[in-house]
């Protein structure tokens, strides 16, 4: 069961925005969404936080500016999600950009865990493989310093065994840590203890920027540079893409980190990588949104990790050649249809277990097959959290022994948390865990599913109420007849970026159905009648079949996003 919540404000801040200069509608919907003042609203580089404060960051800027200084090789481990992709991307292009402006000969490359080898994170086997690959491979250096991206919190052991074999790690990541954390030495990380850094919600591309900027200022402090300067700026279209993908939340230092990188993105100044992401999606780079970085980009360079080895994304995202990132970004588009075909053979699988619950007499959903997919599980509990407004965990073989699973929450479970909760008062109930509010993965014994399952339900019975199992859904009321405007709908598109914590505008309203019919087999195509105002275009995609269309139905109750459509150079408003 689904309910209408309007989104609340505090009509001082759209005042105070208003007087700015911002339309009444904007400043309302931007004050919905936690702007105070005009200041909160501004997304220059000046209004980005210092690195001053993230805790460490002068130390890991010391050791970088040593390793380059010493002309040491760099290896950075990254992980196998967009984020890590891109953070690992970074890392190479900012540090090799600095070596060659101090005249360093430091050899930098990756090595990134194969989820389905490896697992997760810095571990004592890809240390293992990170020390002796030279010895297989030539051209790859041997470290003599480790940098992990987007992961690091809780290898413990990869740490101590890179210790043992006389090799230091730096780590810079964003996950919520544990009480015991490695002996690294150096860790930068906003969520870590004792960190005052304003905002705990950098992806591990933003943590790993921010370590470039200190480095960058270190050397200079030291007045290494040889030659200009690296412009770091060049590095934030992939800022942007890794933190919109990781979902973290939009805050006004993500906000910032985004627009600018979308605005270069926008420019055309943008890396091969990213513009032949873009083109094999048939996106137009000059009009390049948080939604094209999320459900186009993220998806292709995510295909990669969950279906084979994220080096192909990393090494598109390397390339400074047009011809071969087009090539990559080809094979990736072709990966991630096959992922779409394995996602959809999973979710009807998956939707088959879940029929034979009363869903609404359940708080949880946990499922298996020993078919799934374990790279595609993440996804299919994603879709199925959101149909069914239920904590959700889905999970694939991993072995003979083993289940691996990936879960998704809702609003007032800290799944994290609770993993972390079960793990107290069962011992031996999961095997490991690690993650975020939202979204986290875990390993269990397949002999503990069913307990697990137990378990889990109970814990959610108790940490959520009826009411927080009740899906809603968020608008920004009604619009003026007079809003339904190409002029507003280019207001909205300008005024993001928009994502996660920061939602693109949603509206709610009656309109007269005027004209309906189904295309593309499963999306409903709608000419609606804005009462006392202008009839317009609107579709509704993936609709329930078994209802739509319906020629009886002349008035409906929409919620929508103000749009604008574009056909054969014509543009006209939209709802979608």
């Amino acid at each position: 069961m689904t309910s209408l919540i309007a989104r609340t404000f505090r009509p001082a801040d759209a005042e105070q925005l208003h007087a700015f200069g911002y339309s009444p509608l904007l400043a309302r919907l931007l004050a919905a969404r936690g702007v105070r003042n005009a200041e909160e609203a501004q997304l220059d580089f000046a209004h980005l936080l210092p690195p001053t404060d993230l805790l460490n960051i002068n130390s890991a800027a010391a050791h970088l500016a040593d390793a380059l200084s010493r002309h040491k090789n760099l290896v950075v481990i990254a992980d196998y999600d967009c984020d890590g992709a891109t953070a690992c991307a970074v890392a190479v292009r900012g540090l090799r950009a600095l070596a060659k402006a101090i005249g360093s000969h430091s050899h930098i490359d990756f090595l990134v865990p194969n989820r389905f080898d490896y697992g997760y994170g810095l571990s004592p086997e890809i240390v293992d493989l990170a020390v002796h690959l030279h010895q297989t491979q030539p051209n790859f250096p041997k470290p003599d310093l480790l940098i992990t991206v987007d992961n690091g919190m809780a290898s413990i052991a990869g740490v101590e065994r890179a210790n043992a074999l006389g090799v230091p790690v730096l780590i810079t990541d964003h996950h919520l840590p544990a009480d015991e954390t490695p002996n690294a030495v150096s860790i930068v990380n906003p969520n870590q203890h004792g960190c005052s850094f304003a905002s705990k919600n950098l992806a591990g591309v933003g943590v790993m920027f921010y370590v470039l900027i200190a480095t960058r200022s270190e050397l200079r402090q030291r007045a290494a540079f040889t030659a200009t300067e690296p412009n770091l700026a060049e590095l934030l279209d992939l800022v942007a893409l890794g933190t919109v993908a990781d979902v973290v939340k939009l805050d006004h230092n993500n906000r910032i980190l985004v627009a600018q990188g979308l605005r270069r993105i926008r420019q055309g100044k943008m890396s091969a990588g990213i513009g032949a992401l873009l083109q094999v999606a048939g996106r137009d780079f000059t009009k390049a949104s948080t939604f094209d970085l999320g459900f186009a980009l993220g998806p292709r360079l995510n295909a990669a990790g969950r279906l084979d080895d994220m080096t192909l994304g990393i090494r598109c995202l390397l390339s400074d050649s047009t011809h071969e990132a087009e090539q990559l970004a080809q094979t990736l588009n072709e990966m991630n249809d096959e992922r779409k075909a394995i996602e959809k053979q999973m979710r009807e699988e998956a939707e088959v277990n879940v029929a034979a619950l009363n869903v609404d007499a359940h708080n949880s959903i946990c499922v298996m097959h020993e078919e799934f997919h374990q790279g595609v599980i993440g996804i299919v509990a994603g879709r199925l959290k959101e149909k069914y407004h239920r904590p959700t965990i889905v999970f694939a073989p991993d072995g003979q022994e083993f289940l691996k699973g990936s879960g998704r929450s809702i609003p007032g479970l800290h799944m994290r948390d609770a993993l972390e909760r079960l793990d107290q008062i069962h011992p031996g109930l999961i095997s490991k865990y690690g993650g975020h509010a939202m979204a986290a993965g875990l390993s269990i014994p397949k002999i503990n599913l069913e307990p697990f399952r137990a378990h889990f339900a109970a814990l959610v019975a108790e940490w959520l109420t009826p009411e927080q199992l009740t899906g809603t859904v968020l608008t920004d009321g009604e619009l003026y007849p007079q809003e339904f405007s190409l002029e507003m709908a280019e207001i909205l598109r300008n005024a993001g970026p928009w994502g996660q914590a920061f939602p693109e505008p949603s509206f709610d309203g009656v309109f007269h159905l005027k004209h309906q019919k189904l295309v593309g087999q499963k999306h409903l195509k709608m000419e609606v009648e804005v009462p006392g105002g202008p009839r317009l275009d609107a579709i509704a995609f993936n609709v329930d079949l078994a209802c739509w269309p319906d020629a009886s139905v002349s008035q409906v109750q929409l919620v929508y996003r103000l749009d604008i459509n574009e056909w054969r150079g014509q543009r006209s408003v939209q709802l979608l």
